[in-house]
């Protein structure tokens, strides 16, 4: 019985890991309103006319959200018959149903930054729910030491690549590793959100590092490479000026970063 729920725990964090890069590529291609704002239907429908790829992208998006709601009910309910003890399953299906309602309001608010934000926070949240909940599975839950600072800080930092983003900042600091070539960007409030991003990013980066050095374990040099390759690939974003490819790769990367560092720190 553990199995098939460490399973189903482990494919509905695969999949919200998905809906998480998908949901990038809805917002680069901007295709957040390729349903209009009907929800939860698409333009009206449930089956839409697929000759629109915003509406296509949009679509899959949303199809995929019901999938991981699935899976994650699924969880639950496998947590409820096999009379587990752990609240994880029951807090990843109520934050589904936050993420859900998120979801709706995003798209009747017209997709404002601040909503778009908490709904990708909200994913964040749900993902390392589920990732703990297939972990715990078959060990005994517990936070490692020094594991806080990591977890706050990639959070933290995947959340202001949000706001940068979704503010339009991304081109607010060009050059790397400095913002317009300044230690101190006199770019306006675009330039300090994005360079804002950037020192949360260094830190966590030299934090993981000292982190991996006193652990000493392969799970926490794991994070370190994932967040070296964060680090490049949201360089060669800015110095290749903001490639939708690159950009679907930063954010998919990010997400990488996030759960490895839940897992490293378990």
């Amino acid at each position: 019985m553990t199995r098939r729920y460490t399973l189903l725990a482990w494919t509905a964090a695969a999949a919200t890991y998905l809906l998480i890069v998908l949901g990038a590529v809805v917002r680069i291609t901007g295709s957040g309103m390729g349903c209009g704002d009907h929800w939860p239907l698409c333009n009206g429908h449930l089956l839409p006319p697929l000759n629109d790829i915003g509406t296509v992208i949009e679509w899959s998006h949303r199809l995929l959200a019901s999938v991981v709601s699935l899976l994650v009910a699924a969880v639950a309910f496998v947590a409820w018959r096999e009379r587990r003890r752990e609240t994880v399953p029951y807090v990843a299906l109520g934050l589904v149903v936050v993420q859900v309602l998120l979801g709706a309001v995003t798209v009747k608010t017209g997709l404002t930054p601040f909503m778009v934000i908490l709904h990708l926070a909200t994913a964040m949240l749900l993902l390392a729910t589920l990732l703990l909940a297939a972990r715990d599975a078959t060990r005994t839950p517990g936070w490692r030491p020094g594991s806080v600072l990591p977890l706050g800080l990639a959070f933290v930092t995947l959340l202001l690549g949000a706001l940068t983003a979704n503010l339009g900042a991304a081109a607010a600091c060009t050059g790397f590793p400095l913002c317009n070539g300044q230690l101190v960007p006199a770019g306006g409030a675009l330039a300090l959100v994005h360079w804002t991003h950037r020192l949360l990013a260094y830190t966590l980066f030299g934090y993981v590092v000292w982190w991996a050095v006193r652990s000493r374990r392969r799970a926490a040099w794991g994070v370190v490479a994932l967040v070296a390759l964060q680090v490049t690939v949201g360089a060669a974003t800015v110095l290749l000026g903001l490639p939708p490819t690159f950009q679907a790769a930063h954010v998919a990367v990010g997400a990488a970063v996030w759960a490895e560092v839940v897992l490293a720190a378990r």
